[in-house]
């Protein structure tokens, strides 16, 4: 299937979304989240208020912006992998490229950290990928959507995000979580 250029009115919608993400960032990391108002945001991006909820459904979507994109990576490295690589080492790849590399001075996790109510978007965010993540994992093993070994590995793999980026070296530390999730509990010392 030939790829499609978006017509103006997708890229006028993406240009007005990019506008309002980077002006919260902006304000957000300059001012903090809790002293910026969503009108203050709309103003600096130059669009009506209602023009920011149709593209941002609350204040803390505005920082998380690209979340549908996070979702779709996930799924995408568990169903696009190489042939004869396991699901489990797709996902791992995947979150060690994508996550590990993250500085914890980078100015999105010092806002995220240090906002109580970014933290909590954070987790939920990373919540709703869980059934969809699962959802893949049980169509690249042949498990059903609904076993429990799916649903625990997706959300065994998403919370390794943040307990690495806790660690002083991130990759190593979603290394040794993925090798804890493929190997278990009796590799450990704590077994």
């Amino acid at each position: 299937m030939a790829e499609t250029t978006p017509g103006r009115r997708e890229r006028k919608k993406a240009q007005t979304r990019q506008a309002l993400a980077d002006a919260a960032l902006r304000l957000f990391t300059e001012r903090g989240f809790d002293n910026v108002g969503v009108r203050e945001v709309a103003e600096a991006a130059d669009v009506s208020l209602s023009t920011l909820f149709k593209h941002f459904p609350s204040k803390e979507a505005l920082v998380f912006d690209l979340d549908a994109d996070v979702e779709s990576a996930l799924v995408a490295a568990v169903r696009d992998r190489a042939p004869g690589q396991s699901a489990l080492h797709a996902l791992r790849d995947h979150m060690v490229h994508t996550h590990a590399a993250v500085r914890a001075d980078d100015p999105f996790f010092v806002l995220v950290d240090s906002t109580p109510a970014l933290r909590d978007y954070a987790r939920r965010m990373w919540s709703r990928h869980e059934k969809a993540l699962a959802a893949t994992l049980a169509e690249a093993t042949g498990l059903s959507p609904d076993d429990l070994a799916v649903t625990a590995l997706a959300r065994f793999a998403l919370e390794a995000r943040s307990l690495a980026h806790a660690s002083d070296d991130p990759a190593r530390a979603m290394g040794d979580l993925f090798a804890l999730m493929e190997q278990g509990w009796g590799t450990t010392t704590l077994a």
